[in-house]
This record gives structure tokens, sequence and C-alpha cells, in this order.
């Protein structure tokens, strides 16, 4: 068993983080504990609690790493975008296959709860990030949008997207033949954008 100072705080930060992706990677968070985190990477589940606060932060840790990656994705997609409209449609293709790709991680990022806890400034700053992406396209595309609007144009098709990426992660869309999710989303968005523009 290794001792707390084997390591220093931010290679222990990144041992663990790294072996609850490796995880994720294959199974759900709730088959995770604090218990079989620490086993992970060689240390008792209390350096963890020294290092993290809680095993909820740890958990808050992990998810705030996968919204880093999903936000170098999304941004990397976009830079390719011939419009606005170009670049929405690579915003909501780019979360969805995120999803496909890392359903555990993605689902941990919906199914973490602070329990009670005021969300860290850390944490919130990357989920302002991610929407911000969205509303900016939004004016981007539609500029006479008042900014209530926009945010409830941008919750609209977030909405929207994170329904049909849910339902294509977890096979749950109930039909007879298979339905892409990508087709989907397009539904929504050309017709989201046509009535924008009459």
């Amino acid at each position: 068993m290794a001792r707390r100072n084997d390591h220093t705080r931010e290679e222990l930060v990144s041992m663990t983080l790294e072996q609850v992706k490796l995880f994720l990677s294959e199974r759900p968070h709730h088959e995770l504990s604090l218990r079989k985190v620490a086993a992970m990477i060689g240390y008792v589940p209390s350096t963890l609690v020294n290092v993290f606060g809680n095993y909820n932060l740890l958990l808050l840790h992990s998810v705030a790493q996968t919204l880093d990656e999903m936000s170098v994705e999304a941004a990397a997609e976009m830079e390719s975008a011939t419009s606005s409209e170009d670049a929405l449609r690579k915003l909501a293709y780019c979360y969805l296959n995120f999803a496909s790709k890392n359903p555990y991680r993605w689902q941990l990022i919906f199914q973490h709860t602070m329990n009670g806890e005021e969300l860290p400034e850390w944490q919130s700053e990357r989920i302002n990030n991610m929407t911000g992406m969205l509303e900016k396209l939004i004016k981007d595309i539609n500029p006479d949008l008042a900014s209530d609007a926009v945010l409830e144009a941008s919750r609209v098709i977030w909405s929207g997207v994170h329904g049909i990426t849910l339902l294509s992660v977890d096979d749950k869309l109930f039909t007879s033949t298979p339905v892409n999710g990508q087709a989907l989303i397009d539904n929504l968005l050309n017709t989201y954008l046509a009535a924008w523009k009459q």
C-alpha cells in the first residue's frame, strides 16, 4: 500500500481521475466506490478524502474532466464550420458522438448530484462555458432575439438534443427499424431553424 508522501497531490489527483476514467470506460459509476478507487491506485480511502474532500467531490472532478474533453472536442469540430448554423449542427453531433463513445462518463455528468451542497465555482464555470457556446451560436444565427429569448431557445435546443442523445445511448427509441440519432438531430434543428426564419 502506497503512503501519502509517495506521490504529490497533483500526481494523486491525476492517477485517481485516470483510474475513474478507465473504470467508466466499461462500467457505470454506481458500481464504483471510494474504497474501490483507493484500491485501484494503491492507497487507503482516507488519502483520497484528504485530497478531494469527499467521494462526491472526487466524482465531480471526474465530471469536470469529462466536460473539459467535450469542450475541446466541440471547439475543434466547430472550427471547421462554414456558418453559425453549421457550427450549431456540429456542436449537436459532437454531443451525441461523445455520449455514444463514452456512455458511462456522459451519464455521470447528469446523474451526479451535490446532495444539497453548493456547486463549486470551478464547475459552474465549465457548465457556463458549454451553455455559452450554444447561446453565442443562437445569437449569431438570429441577432434580433432578446437575451431571454436566446436563453430559452438554447435550452429548448439543448433539451431536444439531450433527449435524442439519451434515448439513442440507452437504445430506448422503441422503433422497429433502426433510427439514426444524427438524423433526429437534423430533423429537430431543421424544424427549429425554419421556424425562426419565417
